[in-house]
């Protein structure tokens, strides 16, 4: 029997340059807190990922991925998202099927110039959503290290206040407030609840 699900795959920009040891573990420290390895999700090809979600969760965990990586100065991440079945479950990821993951992969090949997409096999969705992304993408590409670690902790600590925020990182609550705003951080979560709300519809 096919399951819905969400397939992530992405990898690394500029892994070459730097080190893995800068890149690698907030990479892992991020996809586990998604699910396990090798069936949640896996490192393959030095610096490419496959990560398996469920759908409402595809897009926040995209920008906590990319929040985790950007923490490092001069790394970025692009991934594609697909929407779909699951026809085959392997003993990992990468080597189970269905159109998840064939969508997924699909949409990361077709990325030029945009760091994140997805696809769902719903041209209305993935229209709007797309360019939502893409208007996101002005704001989230350009997180510096300073701001991205910020952004992480607030995305792991989704109830936290910001004086909670500022304790955990031992930061006031002033530079809390400022990294927040200019992360766009309020409109990414209206981003996210928008998100979460049309994929239950499809």
């Amino acid at each position: 029997m096919s399951v819905t699900i969400a397939i992530v795959t992405g990898d690394v920009i500029n892994s070459r340059e730097t080190s893995p040891k800068v890149w690698l573990s907030p990479l892992k420290a991020t996809l586990n807190r998604y699910g396990s390895e090798p069936q949640q999700w896996e490192i393959y090809r030095g610096d490419s990922f496959q990560l398996e979600v469920a759908p409402a969760d595809a897009l926040k965990a995209a920008f906590h991925v990319k929040a985790g990586l950007k923490q490092k100065k001069g790394i970025d991440v692009r991934m594609g998202i697909g929407l779909g079945e699951k026809d085959y479950q392997a003993q990992t990821i990468t080597e189970s099927n269905g159109t998840a993951f064939v969508r997924s992969g699909e949409c990361f090949q077709q990325l030029k110039k945009q760091h994140l997409a997805i696809q769902s096999g719903n041209a209305e969705f993935d229209t709007t959503l797309n360019l939502m992304i893409r208007l996101a993408a002005l704001t989230v590409d350009h997180w510096m290290p300073a701001t991205s670690r910020i952004v992480k902790t607030a995305m792991e600590h989704p109830m936290a206040n910001q004086h909670a925020l500022a304790a955990e990182l031992e930061k006031s609550q002033s530079t809390i407030s400022e990294a927040l705003i200019r992360a766009g951080y309020d409109e990414i979560k209206q981003l996210l609840d928008y998100y979460q709300n049309q994929v239950t519809q499809l």
